[in-house]
């Protein structure tokens, strides 16, 4: 990226998909801590972002031992452009899932876990209720455990945004996925402005919990988006920031208008940390819930400070 006025790339129709470069590279390693993980994760009839998300980082992730819990099922509601996650009609609850996956943290001796969902628009409190019982399972079972929340927004319904942060996760992720400008093409159903408000209204009510946000590039949005997105987190009290490259799951799915260097994530980290963030996570596979484990006890601290 060469300055702020400048577009990181076209804004008129999306290019042809270029090859996906060198410096985009994953290590596919089945090694005995990546089978163990897939035989639990099987055998305990639950569901992980990591698979049905098609995770670039799975077989890093799971040889360290860390995964991404998603509850409510694998069928969302919505069919956003960028995700891989089944679209189409969710089956009934299934009121067992928070005590197995906290039976799965425990077993996992996880230091911390991260717990995401599908969308579910048609519970009336978006699926809140499962995740307050998911945080509550985990800290009977594994009270040492650090838990990260990645949720849906609920539908702007503030309810049930303070159902989960009165369980009291310690971490609390809400994704703005992209730049206002491209919602329509690529978050048809969501709305910006709830993304941001959702993330305010949680330090408000829990100033020393986390709250953290991620974005994608490479879909055909302009350096200064990006930062008037930073700026409006900021404004909004978020304190950790990821931002990653989109990677196309399927030919169905948004195309990538642009795949970004390495350095031009360097050069976004920089300027988001000038920003005020506590924690910026900017590269190709960098994804929100990506060493999750190592980014947030740094700005827990600060915030304890």
């Amino acid at each position: 990226m060469d300055g702020g006025k400048h577009p990181a790339v076209s804004t008129g129709a999306p290019l042809t998909q270029a090859p996906i470069p060198p410096w985009i590279r994953v290590r596919v390693t089945e090694g005995e801590n990546f089978k163990q993980l897939k035989q639990m994760v099987k055998g305990s009839r639950l569901h992980t972002v990591c698979e049905e998300a098609r995770c670039p980082n799975i077989f890093d992730c799971w040889n360290r031992r860390t995964a991404t819990f998603m509850i409510l099922g694998d069928v969302c509601t919505r069919a956003c452009r960028f995700c891989a996650v089944t679209s189409g009609r969710p089956s009934e609850l299934d009121l067992g899932e928070p005590l197995r996956v906290a039976d799965s943290v425990a077993e996992l001796g996880l230091r911390h876990a991260v717990i995401t969902s599908v969308d579910r628009d048609d519970l009336k409190d978006g699926g809140a209720g499962i995740f307050a019982r998911t945080i509550l399972a985990i800290r009977r079972r594994s009270p040492g455990t650090t838990i990260e929340v990645l949720t849906p927004d609920f539908q702007g319904d503030l309810d049930s945004v303070r159902t989960v942060v009165e369980a009291g996760p310690d971490i609390f992720n809400h994704n703005t996925e992209t730049v206002p400008r491209l919602y329509a093409r690529i978050r048809p159903k969501a709305v910006y402005a709830n993304s941001l408000a959702l993330l305010k209204h949680v330090k408000a009510w829990a100033p020393q919990m986390v709250s953290k946000s991620g974005l994608m590039v490479g879909l055909g949005e302009t350096e200064d988006e990006l930062l008037e997105v930073f700026r409006n987190m900021r404004e909004h009290d978020i304190d950790v920031l990821t931002v990653g490259q989109y990677l196309r799951p399927t030919k169905s799915h948004a195309e990538v208008v642009r795949y970004y260097r390495p350095e031009e994530f360097v050069r976004l980290k920089s300027l988001a940390l000038e920003m005020g963030f506590g924690h910026v996570e900017a590269g190709p596979l960098v994804r929100s819930s990506y060493h999750a484990d190592e980014q947030v006890p740094e700005r827990k601290s600060l915030l304890a400070g």
